[in-house]
């Protein structure tokens, strides 16, 4: 599978870009346990274009987590594009236009998934961004706005004319947000349209390596994206490539194995934010880890490490769940099965 001169090989797995989640410091865990592309947070291009710093912040990218892309949002195609040449700076290996993000204050605003019932202005955008930069350009959208304007059939070739070298669709609507269950049938149909050249990137839903196979060979898509599946679990991208590869689960290793990889998560961005903003940025990621599901009676135990400030607070309670909880492996990991 390639975009542009980027090769990836077969059945190649991709971090989607996740506000608050895909920051540096996660995207070195993934990228160590075999993720074959990274993106930023998204950002903003009106807040890009404005010299906002938190925006800027967030072009930073490092050589370790290459092929690397950066993705924008925004509403109007000249700030977009201006902030697509910005970002081409900071010299990204693909710039990403994010048409998927359902949450209200970016769609509700016509940014995002709301561009689904604006479809000419989406594709202004993406011509826009194509004319001005050199980099490759990849769109990121959904099924369409609700059940009766179900768009992607068709956007899928638009998008592709439009110029943009590959197309991830999230098999939702954005009026379903992120409930009920990802169609990939539809992306499926687009992958067999004869029309399409450009690679298909299928994201929703993929959590275990079992299904990750399935969709790999059942809708026949380039590649998939994994979001939300690996928050709290950046080794899910080594689960699943050993499970593509071999046909067998990768052998769980002790529970202290994978709680030390969530504390170095913390430790990470302790480094690049201080404590107190490092350990407040990480602590939901790692107090929501599947890692902690098959754990009984462990709820106020989770409440109290989404409320530690400190990092000493936080690994204290995490090195006290292997001497008060049964973290055997035979109770832990009962959702990946």
């Amino acid at each position: 599978m390639k975009i542009g001169t980027l090769d990836f090989g077969e059945k190649p797995l991709f971090l989607a870009p996740m506000e608050d989640v895909t920051d540096p410091a996660f995207r070195k865990l993934c990228k160590r346990f075999g993720a074959d592309m990274m993106y930023t947070e998204f950002i903003s291009a009106d807040a890009l274009i404005r010299n906002v710093p938190n925006s800027e912040n967030k072009l930073k990218i490092s050589d370790f987590e290459r092929p690397v892309g950066i993705q924008l949002y925004g509403r109007d195609p000249e700030p977009i594009r201006d902030a697509a040449i910005k970002a081409e700076s900071a010299n990204p290996d693909i710039i990403d236009l994010n048409f998927g993000c359902p949450v209200k204050k970016v769609a509700g605003k016509g940014g995002g998934a709301g561009l689904l019932k604006e479809i000419p202005k989406m594709l202004e955008i993406i011509k826009a961004v194509v004319s001005a930069v050199k980099t490759p350009v990849t769109v990121k959208t959904r099924l369409g706005w609700d059940d009766n304007s179900i768009v992607i059939p068709d956007l899928a070739e638009q998008i592709q004319d439009c110029g943009a070298q590959a197309l991830t669709i999230h098999g939702r609507t954005r009026a379903q947000m992120y409930t009920g269950q990802a169609d990939w049938t539809l992306i499926g149909e687009v992958k067999k349209n004869q029309r399409i050249k450009i690679p298909i990137i299928g994201n929703g839903d993929v959590t275990t390596p079992e299904r990750a196979k399935e969709c790999f060979e059942r809708y026949g898509v380039d590649a998939i994206m994994i979001g939300r599946g690996s928050i709290g679990r950046p080794w899910i991208f080594e689960e699943i490539k050993h499970y593509l590869e071999t046909g067998e689960k990768v052998e769980k290793k002790d529970f202290d194995y994978y709680l030390n990889i969530l504390k170095e998560q913390a430790e990470n961005n302790i480094e690049m934010l201080g404590e107190q903003r490092g350990i407040v940025h990480t602590r939901r990621h790692i107090a929501t880890s599947p890692l902690f599901k098959g754990i009984d009676n462990f709820k106020s135990t989770r409440i109290a490490m989404l409320k530690a400030n400190t990092k000493e607070e936080l690994f204290d309670i995490m090195d006290s769940i292997s001497k008060n909880f049964d973290v055997s492996r035979e109770t832990l990991f009962s959702t990946f099965d």
